[in-house]
């Protein structure tokens, strides 16, 4: 069903939606310089010229979640600080990307990680329409452009707002508004396109992980896992025990958001590392996004991604944070012509 209203009745419906959800969209921070996914409450508090610096995952998992409490006779479960949902209002790429985390987090070993299923069922997906493309993005490439995967849509122009709800529960909050025909449109090129490597076989990972192509990295990289925190489909974490006071037996164990870019994240307990230099972590994340997610996951077509997705939903945010200016997509499409070579001597 489409609907056209006005900022001040958008603004009415946003108050409404507020009374039984965190309505999250992209917004300037409190300094007004990065733009990250923050509670609104108004329809001007979108950002809409700039791409957001963060991506949405945050608004249902955290940087930092206390999953039980501790003392040293008892543990307790950690409980949900409200019974409010949370809606959450995205452009397609960050959509496709929380697709990907659902995958990661509720197929994985075929059982539900708990702490993240019970925020993310409290989540609705408002798309954001997104018809032109910003600087990084190569979406198009990623096939993540475009989702029908939503909750209801919006199309924010300069004087109004252009709905279409497919959600009941968000859509009686426009009894009295005018109806009309909306259907979303997205953006139909980028000015990056991507080479996407062909993997096709696991007999290749081997002699792409030996490629020199990865100690470029090696002086590049300064591992501050920037690259990771922005993305909107890295999932990894740490554990961490917090004792409350010196001494004690009582505190928390928290789930922190790390990075495989980290200098410390292959560390075992006797100070031996999987992974020793910044190359050999660019070459984990660059095939994680572009094998082993779609050898895992895509194959099987779950939560409505195609089964030739990869991980990597083009957002290009990882480029926009880098303080080395390091660029993931030239990574990805320097790698896939590395591959192209392999294969040319192969064949010779």
């Amino acid at each position: 069903m489409g609907y056209r209203v006005d900022y001040d009745k958008m603004n009415d419906i946003l108050a409404t939606w507020s009374e039984a959800y965190h309505v999250y969209a992209p917004a300037l921070d409190q300094r007004k310089k990065n733009v990250r996914y923050r509670e609104i409450k108004t329809v001007d508090q979108i950002v809409l010229d700039r791409q957001a610096d963060f991506s949405p995952k945050e608004a249902y998992y955290p940087v930092s979640q206390t999953m039980f409490y501790f003392t040293d006779t008892e543990v307790t479960e950690s409980e949900l600080a409200d019974d409010k949902g949370i809606i959450v209002i995205a452009r397609p790429c960050d959509i496709n990307g929380m697709a990907r985390l659902d995958c990661i987090f509720m197929e994985n070993g075929g059982h539900a990680d708990y702490f993240y299923a019970r925020l993310r069922e409290k989540v609705k997906v408002v798309m954001l329409e997104c018809r032109e493309s910003f600087e990084h993005c190569f979406c198009v490439s990623m096939g993540t452009n475009k989702t029908d995967q939503y909750d209801a849509a919006l199309r924010i122009t300069e004087n109004e707002v252009l709905v279409d709800i497919k959600d009941e529960t968000l859509g009686a909050a426009f009894a009295s508004a005018s109806a009309c025909d909306f259907t979303p449109e997205y953006v139909q090129e980028n000015q990056k396109k991507l080479h996407i490597p062909q993997i096709t076989d696991r007999s290749m990972l081997k002699p792409i992980s030996d490629l020199e192509y990865w100690t470029q990295y090696d002086e590049k990289c300064m591992s501050c896992g920037g690259c990771n925190t922005v993305c909107g489909t890295c999932s990894c974490f740490d554990t961490v025990d917090v004792i409350y006071q010196e001494g004690s037996r009582s505190g928390e164990r928290r789930r922190v958001w790390s990075s495989c870019m980290l200098e410390s994240y292959t560390m075992t307990a006797g100070g031996n590392r999987a992974r020793k230099t910044p190359g050999a972590n660019m070459r984990f994340k660059v095939l994680h996004k572009f094998y082993d997610f779609a050898d895992r996951f895509a194959k099987d077509g779950a939560h409505g991604i195609a089964c030739d997705a990869q991980m990597c939903v083009g957002c290009g945010r990882c480029d926009m944070r880098c303080p080395k200016q390091i660029s993931f997509f030239d990574a990805v499409d320097g790698l896939a012509a590395e591959i192209e070579k392999m294969n040319a001597g192969e064949e010779a």
